[in-house]
């Protein structure tokens, strides 16, 4: 599976090893920026197992548009995610 913007993947390391993410960014051959059910930062793409699933969303996509497409897509997201970045109400 390739790695690419709006992949959604698994952490497979660290405190946030299970969870969803998005490809939000590639920084380099061996990093990326990530975001959705984790802190949006940047991750070696050795910890991350690319999905089948991809988002339609942009290169650099903000926090709110990355949940916003996960919902969409049925990713579920955590509650404390969406109540820290306000995303409940919409």
């Amino acid at each position: 599976m390739v790695i690419e913007v709006g992949r959604v993947c698994v952490k497979l390391r660290g405190r946030e090893a299970g969870r969803r993410c998005v490809v939000v960014d590639i920084i380099d051959e061996n990093f990326v920026l990530v975001d959705g059910d984790v802190k949006r930062r940047r991750v070696n793409i050795r910890h991350l197992e690319p999905l089948p699933q991809k988002l339609d969303i942009k290169p650099g996509a903000s926090t709110e548009e990355v949940v916003k497409a996960m919902l969409e897509a049925g990713i579920p997201v955590s509650y404390w995610k969406l109540r820290r970045d306000n995303l409940l109400s919409q």
